[in-house]
């Protein structure tokens, strides 16, 4: 059994997809999250920091509209546009995900929804 997740909290999905799905309420699934504000669904920030904090302050409302949080991710994907911003954003990342860090894949891609420098996506375990 599925559940969708939907919260104000974080930006609206801009494609036929959902925020994040739970699967028999033990793992939830988010979508990939960008640097939106989830009012305006403007861009926030223009550095890969600003960016980076946006997209995990995005991530920590679909987590918690799941019942989990940050401690409680096991997997994250990293969408960056530069490797070379690999550094900064890891300084934001590890703030929010601390010493107990889940497994993650860091990959460059050419391009990303609305021109953002990063999207990260996670698995986490509902608690």
């Amino acid at each position: 059994m599925k559940t969708i997740i939907k919260t104000e909290k974080a930006p609206a999905p801009i494609g036929p997809y959902n925020q994040a799905v739970a699967v028999q309420g033990q793992l939830v699934f988010t979508a990939g999250q960008i640097s939106a504000d989830p009012v305006s669904e403007n861009i926030v920030g223009t550095t890969i920091a600003e960016q980076t904090t946006q997209v995990c302050e995005n991530l920590k409302a679909i987590l918690y509209a799941s019942h989990t949080d940050f401690a409680h991710v096991v997997k994250t994907t990293v969408f960056l546009k530069n490797m070379g911003d690999f550094p900064a954003m890891n300084e934001v990342y590890a703030r929010y995900f601390g010493e107990a860090s889940p497994a993650r894949s860091t990959v460059e891609v050419a391009r990303l929804p609305k021109d953002v420098l990063v999207e990260i996506e996670a698995v986490a375990l509902v608690v």
